[in-house]
């Protein structure tokens, strides 16, 4: 049963929060580096959601939310710590959607948003090692772990008839942790890996890498990997040489660009990427089409929820304050309640406002296990003429 900490728009806001006029949500992601290219959308949703809610003119009676971009890097622990110390001392803000990759995401979550006590809720920091992680309650994700990605990857790849895999991935918290998983998953379930190598990002050259991957031989080669950095150029390296023509993508390496950067050479290839189906992704992509984002790029429907969720967490409590939007995360996104979808927050807002309950359904069809966890759903998808097509959602 939900414990709701709820407040009316005309009297349960906390002291100083009815008189606030503004106050801030940190977007915290990798404007630059291996992610960039889809970056920019993740940063527009989320910030459509907060437009949404300024729009109603309900968020704690009246109070305007503003996003502060913050840029995580993807990869550098330091560049990210720095921006989100920023985004807490200088800037004041009240949580942080964000960040993006796993490794920066623990690091930020570790060294910052634990030492303030700051909630943060990543749209795509999917590494299994969150699932056991401490957080003190602060942190949540609207993208499933990859340890279920690993196992959905292999069962894709096995019922495709390929049972003999070489895997490469990117040298971080996220690379590991996927490689961990899928390997486990393929030979448990009777698949066979040739060799699972890391490569860096960041090289100019990976023929190197290839060479080892393409002499341990597979009919296939499995790329865990950054869609703007060492997986397209393993990629790129692996066609040039021949070596592999086949691949198998998982989530990171789903991006336009790579399309764009590889040619027809990548048509056949094949991977999954975190999606969902049915009225929420439906209302999303009619939402996020209206504003002029792209809907069908990587993590965009998490980061519109990210950034709902902690809207209507601090709804819930009727104030900014850190810990007990933390506290209502969990209240607000599952069950009971009323079912929100997107486009929907001055509903919700109005509903917390009265003192009723929501259950947040949102883009990707929201169930929050716990703190460190998302259920969710893939995308199974074959490249074909250029494009991604779906074949089916697990």
């Amino acid at each position: 049963m939900k414990k709701l900490l709820l407040a009316t728009a005309a009297a349960g806001l906390v002291a100083g929060t009815a008189a606030a006029d503004e106050v801030k949500m940190g977007v915290l992601l990798g404007f630059t580096g291996p992610i960039e290219s889809i970056t920019p959308n993740m940063a527009a949703s989320a910030e459509l959601a907060i437009a949404e809610a300024n729009e109603s003119g309900l968020f704690l009676g009246g109070t305007t939310i503003v996003p502060v971009r913050a840029d995580s890097t993807c990869l550098d622990n330091s560049a990210a710590t720095a921006a989100a110390e920023r985004l807490v001392t200088a800037e004041g803000v009240m949580a942080i959607m964000g960040a993006d990759c796993s490794g920066v995401t623990r690091g930020v979550l570790e060294n910052v948003a634990m030492v303030h006590g700051v909630p943060m809720i990543s749209p795509s920091a999917t590494s299994p090692a969150f699932t056991d992680l401490e957080t003190g309650g602060l942190f949540f994700r609207t993208s499933p772990s990859d340890a279920r990605q690993g196992r959905v990857l292999a069962e894709v790849i096995l019922e495709r008839g390929i049972d003999n895999v070489a895997v490469t991935f990117t040298q971080n918290d996220y690379g590991r942790g996927l490689a961990e998983a899928f390997v486990g998953s393929f030979t448990e379930l009777g698949g066979s890996v040739t060799t699972s190598d890391p490569h860096e990002d960041g090289k100019g050259d990976y023929s190197a890498e290839v060479g080892v991957l393409a002499a341990s031989g597979g009919d296939a080669l499995v790329v865990l990997g950054y869609a703007d950095q060492g997986g397209v150029g393993i990629i790129q390296n692996a066609v040039e040489s021949g070596a592999f023509e086949t691949f198998v993508l998982a989530d990171g390496m789903y991006a336009q660009s790579l399309i764009d950067t590889i040619g027809p050479d990548l048509n056949g290839s094949f991977g999954v990427v975190p999606w969902s189906i049915g009225e929420g992704p439906a209302q999303f992509a009619e939402l996020a089409n209206a504003a002029g984002v792209d809907p069908d790029t990587s993590y965009t429907r998490e980061s519109y929820d990210a950034a709902a969720l902690l809207i209507l967490a601090a709804q819930a409590t009727g104030s900014t304050d850190p810990a007990e939007i933390a506290a209502n995360v969990l209240n607000v996104a599952n069950a009971p309640g009323e079912p929100i979808m997107p486009g929907d927050l001055a509903r919700a807002l109005q509903i917390l406002a009265d003192g009723g309950e929501v259950d947040y359904v949102g883009a990707t069809n929201v169930e929050l296990i716990n703190e460190r966890e998302a259920s969710g759903t893939f995308r199974e998808y074959t490249i074909t003429d250029g494009t991604f097509v779906e074949d089916r959602i697990h």
